[in-house]
Parts: structure tokens; sequence; C-alpha cells
């Protein structure tokens, strides 16, 4: 009898599991995504933190005893799981993004280094200083376009390089990577062909445009180079199922809005990182459109692991590979990515030089930060957008495709179709709006 008591108790135990098991699958569809809503959560506001107390550029821990500001952490726990529906046959306006200009919004930008983030960041990456000069040169009553605009020190030592975009205008840096500041007064030259004008004591600090007219017209090129560098790993594939539709249309559309009077080539690139099957994979630039989106087509998701990836291969390779135009309407590197480049001292200061080369080569780093990125890097992708001239673009959560995507530290903003965006924002570029 106690051989068959025990036996009876245990089918009853099995039972019991195998009615809790049924009763837990009936609802796994309604806690999953709360659940993984929840770790990736935490998981964003971990790495934030781990982003306060990190190994700074010599090597040693810089801790801080600050706690993060409520704002903070509410961007960084602001972060939603939606459905993973990406279609590779899904047509071109389904992802949803937003754009945020800083140079334009000069102010807000100010007041956002200045502050608890700020103050957090800036050294974290190594670039301190955003005091800023910004130049707008005309010839003939029209904006000179594609001009080189150097600052040098009083010691002769190159300061900052840039050229002007389609308005005339150029932004300049040059003490970007000290922590204790630089020179008070520099001097500024202007180059446009044979033209050339120079000015002494130029003053960082007045907060000004400086205006200068060149004596004779430039000439204005019709070629306009855009590329694309994005990261391939495993995390980016719903991004990356929608790019071959969304280039294609952008590309069509901004030729038409110009009335085919524009000459474009595209550069597709690819990287990952250093421990995975490639680490860039890169095209040079085509006017053949259809090429390069065969290229995209050709392209999977996969590889990674840890957060951080070879942003720093892969903007080296953009940058310094490829046959960029000599003169150009405007030249575009458009950087798609959900992680920042591994935080390490010789690759921190790789992205300083590869940041102040862009400037000076007149490359408009914008970057489109997707689904993972978080806080400390989306202010490293907008401190390299405001050194090169570019703008920020971060994908949102209204299009439901791919996991949540962080709030951004900017104000009002409206969310549009992000082929419609990238339009708006190449035209501008091109037409100098």
């Amino acid at each position: 009898m106690m051989a068959i008591g025990k036996r009876l108790s245990i089918v009853l135990m099995l039972l019991a599991v195998l009615m809790l098991q049924a009763c837990g699958s009936s609802d796994r569809d309604d806690s999953e995504a709360s659940s993984n809503s929840e770790s990736k959560a935490a998981d964003r506001s971990t790495k934030t933190d781990e982003a306060a107390t990190a190994t700074d550029a010599a090597g040693e821990e810089t801790s801080t005893e600050s706690k993060p500001s409520k704002s903070e952490e509410n961007r960084s726990e602001d972060v939603a799981e939606t459905s993973d529906n990406g279609d590779q046959g899904a047509p071109a306006g389904t992802l949803t993004a937003g754009e945020w200009e800083d140079n334009a919004l000069w102010s807000r930008w100010k007041e956002l280094m200045a502050s608890y983030e700020g103050d957090r960041y800036r050294p974290y990456w190594q670039f301190y200083n955003f005091q800023r000069l910004e130049v707008k040169v005309t010839a003939n009553g029209r904006p000179a376009v594609d001009v080189q605009v150097a600052l040098t020190r009083s010691n002769g030592q190159d300061g900052w390089t840039a050229r002007t975009n389609a308005a005339g205008v150029a932004y300049l840096f040059p003490i970007l990577f000290e922590e204790q500041g630089g020179s008070a007064k520099y001097g500024l030259t202007v180059k446009a062909g044979q033209q050339k004008k120079q000015f002494e004591n130029v003053d960082l600090q007045s907060g000004r445009a400086m205006e200068i007219e060149l004596n004779e017209p430039t000439d204005v090129s019709s070629l306009v180079d855009l590329m694309l560098v994005v990261d391939t790993t495993g995390s980016m594939a719903d991004e990356l199922a929608f790019l071959e539709t969304e280039l294609k249309d952008v590309v069509k559309r901004v030729g038409d809005a110009n009335k085919g009077q524009l000459n474009i080539r595209v550069s597709p690139n690819f990287y990952r990182d250093v421990h995975d099957d490639y680490t860039v994979r890169s095209f040079p630039f085509t006017e053949d459109i259809d090429k390069a989106v065969g290229q995209i087509a050709k392209q999977e998701a996969f590889g990674g692991g840890d957060t951080p990836e070879a942003v720093e291969d892969a903007i080296e390779d953009a940058i310094e590979d490829h046959d960029w135009s000599k003169q150009a309407l405007t030249r575009l590197l458009f950087l798609v990515l959900d992680a920042p480049p591994h935080h390490e001292k010789d690759i921190i200061k790789k992205m300083q030089a590869l940041t102040a080369q862009a400037a000076e080569q007149g490359i408009r780093i914008i970057p489109i930060a997707s689904s993972g990125i978080d806080i400390p890097t989306e202010h490293l992708l907008r401190y390299m957008a405001v050194a090169t001239g570019g703008t920020y673009i971060f994908l949102t959560d209204h299009s439901g495709v791919g996991n949540g995507h962080l709030k951004p530290a900017v104000g009002e903003y409206e969310v549009r179709p992000l082929n419609d965006l990238m339009v708006d924002v190449i035209n501008r570029y091109v037409q100098g709006q």
C-alpha cells in the first residue's frame, strides 16, 4: 500500500506540473514582451551607469559619486519593446525617424553641454570643448560652396580646417580635444581656387558669425557624394532589411527634386567587429544606383556578441580608402549603427583624428541612431555630427520595427518616414537651405 501511495503521489505531482505548464503557456505571449522590455531597459540603464564609472584614456578608473539626473534616468529607461516585424518586401517609408541639427540650434546645444550629461560624457569621449567659430563665405552675393576655411594658432600650428557647405557656412572647433583650452586669438585663412584671404586676431568668444566676401565668383560643382556606413552585426537585422528599398527611393527622389542636374554617386559600406568574419566590407563610389542597391541586398546581419563594434575601422576606411570628390556640392556620410566603438585609449584618439579629418575634407557625418543606442553613444554621435557640420537622425518606435529606441535629449521634433526625412536632409545640403 505504501508503494502504491508513493506512486500515486508521483503521478499527482506530474499532473500538477503539466497543468501549470499549460496555464503558463497560454499567457507566454502576453508576458514575454513585458519581460524582454524590462530586461532591455535594465541593460541599457546598466550600460549607462558603467559609462559613468569607466576606464579613462589612460586606463585608470574614473569614479563619479554623482547619481544620474532624473531626466537622464528617464531617457535611459524610456525604452519600450516593439514588434520585430522586419519584412524585406515592405515598401520604402516603413522606418520612422526624427532629426535634430545641433549647429542650427546652438543655444540648446550649449545648454546640453553645460548640463550634467554634458559634463559626464564630454570627458568620457574626450571631446572637451565645443567653442565654435562660424564663418559664412559669399562671392558675388551668393554662397561660396566647398571653400576651405582654416584656423591657425598664434604659434603657427593648425587649429581646425573645414569646408563651406551649400549655404557657404563652415564651422570650426580648434580646441575640441583640449581639456584645458587653447589660444585666445587665431589666424584665419580662406581659400577658393586661386583666391585667398587671411585674417588675424580672430576671437572665438565673440559669438558672432564671421562674414567674408570673396572678390571673384566661385565654381559650384554638381557632384554629390552619398555614402552609407552600416553596422551589419546581428542586432541590426531589422534596419538592414529595409535599407535596400529606402536607398533607391531616396536617390531617385533627390534626383527628381533637383531636375536631374546633380551627378549623384553612392558608396555602400558595411562593418562588424574585429573578431567577426569581416571587419569592414566596402564598395567604391558608383553612379549606378541599381548596382549599389544590389550590394546592400546581398548583406546579412550576423556576428557581434559584445555591444561595442569596430566603428573606428569603418570610418577610417570610409574616409581614407574611398575616392571622395575633390570638388563637390556636398559629401554626406550616413552612419547607421546601434552600438559605439570600443572605449579604449587608442580608439578614442582615432575617433578624434577621423572626426577632424572628415571636417577638413568637407565630409558631413550624419548618424542614423538605431535601436540599442544608449546615452553615451548618442553623445558621441552628436559630437561627430556637430564637428563635421552634419545633423543627428534617430529612428523611433512608431514604425514597430526592431527593439525600443532611446528617447533623444532634444526639443520638439517631427516624426517622419526615414526616406522622406533623408530626402529633405540631402536636399538641404544640396540646396543650401
